[in-house]
């Protein structure tokens, strides 16, 4: 028997099997129908508040990755739920209007239709649990090594691994889930490697800026240039490094603008935080003021600076003053810099002009500001001269 004629036999049976039915049947088997299906809805609704209850009530730190994590695990899990809901009730309702879907299920195709979907809901579930157990256990494995390193460099690498690594676990389990279903529906494997192979090549020679990409921000992270946590430069834009993804490096501006290159285009990164950092001062002095005496002040402001424990920490060396470094249009450029931990050397730096510049005031040194001289010629002095007298 043809499939046509598999289904036209199916359609009268069906049609036959209706037309035997009284009407007071029908309505009731239609109430009955529309109940088991609001009960579904009312299971599904009361099984989503649980997971959301049970989900506001895990232990541990709220943290955006536990959000996204839990939010990503409790979808999966209501769609799991309105799956089986649906599967019920559709089982229920069959067995309402006289039909018979588990007997069908347990004999012939029907058997082996529901077999491979047991087996592709059971890949789904060990897929989904493997790709969240994976990114928890080695999310958990690299913030407890970076917890227990000495060095904050240390704990910034790790922090830029972790991430990197769990994408490369999650990515390589989504692959050999995605082949698995393929087996199970009957697709041949072996084939569509080699094919795969093949076009992976071909893929290759079109996308060597994607193999460029992954290359350089391999290298950027195992030579330790960059790392989560630092302020960089790439180009024009700069800001804190806020992820190191397989092919982007991403950084948040001041104003929180996010910048995201590829590796490939950051030919040349500035890293501004780099084990340590440097704020370097140019000062400018009048012609009239003491230079040594600004000199004097200057390093006086940053030993006092470096004494205090506010500061102590973040001063890793006392300030070293170079000196007179241009003598400028309005003023004499006196240089200065602080070696400070990294980041710190902002808040060293905007707290030691405030300070400076209250030094300067109390010992008389002038800060000039830009002003015009007009020079006239000896005419016109002479003519003025004139009329004034």
């Amino acid at each position: 028997m043809t499939a046509s004629e598999r289904l036209l036999s199916g359609w009268q049976d069906t049609t036959t099997h209706f037309a035997q039915l009284g009407w007071p049947q029908v309505f009731l088997n239609l109430a009955l129908s529309v109940l088991v299906a609001l009960l579904g809805l009312a299971l599904v609704w009361i099984a989503r508040r649980a997971m959301r209850v049970a989900v506001r009530r895990l232990p541990g730190p709220h943290t955006a990755d536990r959000a996204v994590r839990t939010t990503r695990v409790a979808r999966l899990a209501a769609w799991a739920v309105r799956f089986l809901a649906a599967v019920g009730a559709i089982l229920v309702i069959g067995q309402i209007w006289g039909a018979d879907p588990i007997a069908w299920l347990s004999r012939g195709a029907g058997q082996l239709l529901a077999a491979a979907a047991l087996r592709l809901v059971v890949l789904l579930v060990v897929a989904t649990a493997a790709f969240e157990i994976a990114g928890f256990l080695i999310g958990r494995l690299f913030a407890g090594v970076a917890a227990g390193a000495s060095e904050a460099r240390r704990q910034a690498q790790l922090k830029t691994l972790g991430p990197l690594l769990e994408g490369i676990v999650q990515t390589a389990i989504v692959i050999v889930a995605v082949l698995m279903a393929l087996s199970e529906l009957g697709v041949k494997i072996g084939p569509l490697l080699a094919g795969a192979g093949v076009v992976g090549i071909a893929l290759g020679f079109g996308a060597q800026t994607l193999v460029k990409d992954f290359l350089t921000g391999l290298f950027l992270i195992i030579e330790d240039i960059v790392s989560v946590g630092d302020i960089v430069r790439v180009g024009e834009s700069g800001g804190l490094v806020e992820a190191m993804t397989l092919r982007t490096i991403r950084l948040r501006d001041f104003d929180g603008t996010l910048h995201v290159f590829p590796y490939s285009e950051a030919q040349v990164v500035h890293n501004l935080t780099k084990t340590f950092s440097y704020y370097v001062f140019n000062l400018q002095v009048s012609y009239g003021s003491d230079i040594d005496d600004a000199l004097r002040i200057m390093k006086r402001v940053g030993e006092e600076m470096q004494a205090e424990p506010a500061f102590a920490a973040k001063i890793l060396e006392p300030i070293e003053v170079v000196g007179v470094d241009n003598l400028a249009d309005s003023g004499v450029v006196l240089k200065a810099r602080i070696k400070t931990q990294p980041i710190q050397q902002w808040s060293v730096g905007r707290e030691y002009n405030r300070r400076i510049k209250l030094a300067f005031d109390r010992a008389g040194v002038e800060i000039p500001f830009p002003h015009m001289k007009v020079v006239l010629p000896d005419q016109q002095l002479s003519e003025l001269a004139g009329h004034a007298a």
